[in-house]
């Protein structure tokens, strides 16, 4: 019970501290659960980073329900996945309750100004922190330009973009794994 208690609270923190969304949140929950508790390890985060991002719904729910799963089966995925978002549900609510008294109060539209331009350092943040844990060869330079072009310009869905990676990278370690390669990440 204490480590259902533990999950929740550390994933209601990680909801109720970030804003911007999922992307805003991947170097909160880094810090959090990978480099303060340890339940996971720089490569699984990276590795939850892609499944996450390549499978239905949100990176907050995805991420926290994967997570919680693999600290405590069905009750930690429950817990964690209302930890984080709960705090977003709490806030939508007393938004609605109040958003007609305060639709012009300029005050409240200066914040969310200034939050939005916080989202975006938070999402550097992550960029930076996560990007530093890949390893740095030439084939992964390349796959990240052509992606960011292809996202930058949208040029196509990014769910194909996303596809099209899985698809290459299984190409990629087919072929490093026929030619007797022993590194095939």
């Amino acid at each position: 019970m204490k480590l259902l208690f533990e999950i929740f609270l550390s994933f209601f923190k990680i909801g109720a501290l970030t804003f911007g969304g999922g992307y805003a949140m991947i170097g909160v929950m880094h810090k959090d659960i990978v480099d303060k508790k340890g339940w996971m390890t720089n490569d699984e985060m990276l590795d939850l980073l892609a499944i996450s991002e390549s499978t239905p719904g949100p990176f907050a729910i995805n991420s926290a329900t994967f997570i919680g799963y693999k600290r405590a089966g069905f009750w930690g995925s429950f817990f964690a996945t209302l930890g984080v978002v709960l705090p977003s549900f709490i806030t939508i609510v007393l938004i609605s309750l109040f958003l007609q008294a305060f639709s012009e109060n300029q005050i409240l539209h200066n914040a969310l100004k200034g939050i939005s331009a916080g989202v975006g350092v938070l999402i550097l943040i992550a960029l930076f922190r996560i990007g530093s844990k890949v390893p740095k060869t030439w084939l992964n330079f390349v796959i990240f330009i052509i992606a960011t072009l292809i996202a930058f310009f949208d040029l196509f869905s990014l769910v194909y973009l996303l596809l099209a990676g899985a698809l290459f990278g299984i190409v990629y370690g087919l072929i490093q794994a026929r030619r007797g390669d022993k590194d095939v990440s």
